[in-house]
């Protein structure tokens, strides 16, 4: 067992190495050496665990989507669907250093994958969970089925809503206040829920 939590400890570092690389010098500057040396590793070792760049890269993209899976389940659920939604909300845009970063890294590597054919399956993924997310939402704060027309056209909505905010987020200065995407936000998922609140 001590082997196994050595490996996936080690896998972690790697990937760990990779998104710094990207985010430092480009997803085009990703290596085995350079990994490798951002992990403080020789080549040989990156290798027995990694046999080539593209099952490294592969699994720096499995991890991301792990990990920002985890996030979504560990928000705690509360009495208020609206604000249990936009906590939700809070963990898919890049509204902190940190997340801001691994926004970044996602895009590289979604770009990525029209080279390595490995990372399409993660990024349908990524996008299929994502829609789930969304529909899960609207369910709670509707509810209504998702066989629901008008809802599931509420999710598809919130779930461009969430994509296109987190693109612009990424995009401007990382100094600027993030409150009016929260705001957009907010009007959003209360605009869903009142209309839904008319409709019982």
């Amino acid at each position: 067992m001590a082997r196994r939590l050595d490996v996936d400890a080690r896998k972690e570092q790697l990937a760990e190495a990779v998104w710094q690389v990207i985010l430092d010098r480009g997803i085009s500057a990703v290596s085995v050496r350079s990994v490798a040396d951002q992990a403080g590793v020789v080549v040989g070792s990156l290798r027995h665990v990694f046999p080539t760049r593209a099952e490294l890269m592969q699994f720096s993209s499995e991890l991301m989507l792990r990990r920002a899976t985890e996030r979504v389940l560990a928000v705690s659920s509360t009495d208020d669907p609206e604000q249990y939604a936009l906590n939700v909300i809070e963990q898919l845009l890049p509204l902190s250093a940190d997340s801001r970063a691994e926004m970044e890294v996602d895009l590289a590597l979604a770009a990525e994958a029209a080279a390595l054919p490995e990372l399409v399956a993660i990024k349908d993924e990524a996008h299929r969970q994502l829609q789930e997310v969304m529909l899960r939402l609207v369910e709670l704060l509707s509810g209504c089925s998702r066989e629901s027309t008008d809802m599931r056209a509420s999710a598809q909505r919130l779930h461009a809503l969430i994509d296109g905010i987190a693109f612009h987020l990424v995009h401007r200065s990382p100094d600027e206040d993030p409150g009016w995407a929260l705001d957009i936000m907010r009007a959003e998922v209360s605009t869903i829920h009142s209309r839904c609140e008319t409709q019982r």
